[in-house]
């Protein structure tokens, strides 16, 4: 069971001014605003973005992207349209994925830092 996903930031302060109005839409807060992380979840921290430990750049990992599950496909395109108001990087826009599952309907998206995020739904509309 996993407890939170943490991705790098190379700046805070832009990692909330995109992430903030698109964990919105996918019924998220901010949980914590520290010093070098910010946190998002629905009561308890379930993604943050933080500044490298090592003091090193923050770089997005080759392969690697953080897939939210939402309750329907408007849920999706809201994801979408909110992600590329606020500085993202369209990686594949709203649709069916029917070599995932006939149902898969997913938007993947690229945030300022380069990390993949993704939402997706199962629902029939």
């Amino acid at each position: 069971m996993l407890h939170h996903v943490s991705l790098g930031t190379s700046d805070l302060d832009r990692a909330r001014a995109f992430y903030d109005p698109v964990m919105r839409e996918l019924g998220m807060g901010r949980t914590y605003d520290v010093a070098d992380a910010v946190g998002y979840g629905a009561g308890i921290t379930a993604f943050s973005l933080n500044l490298p430990a090592d003091g090193g750049a923050a770089s997005s990992g080759n392969g690697v992207h953080v897939a939210f599950e939402v309750e329907k496909r408007a849920a999706v395109d809201a994801f979408f349209r909110a992600a590329m108001a606020h500085g993202g990087v369209d990686d594949g826009p709203p649709g069916l994925r029917p070599e995932y599952d006939a149902h898969y309907y997913a938007a993947f998206v690229r945030d300022p830092d380069g990390n993949k995020i993704e939402a997706v739904t199962f629902a029939a509309s």
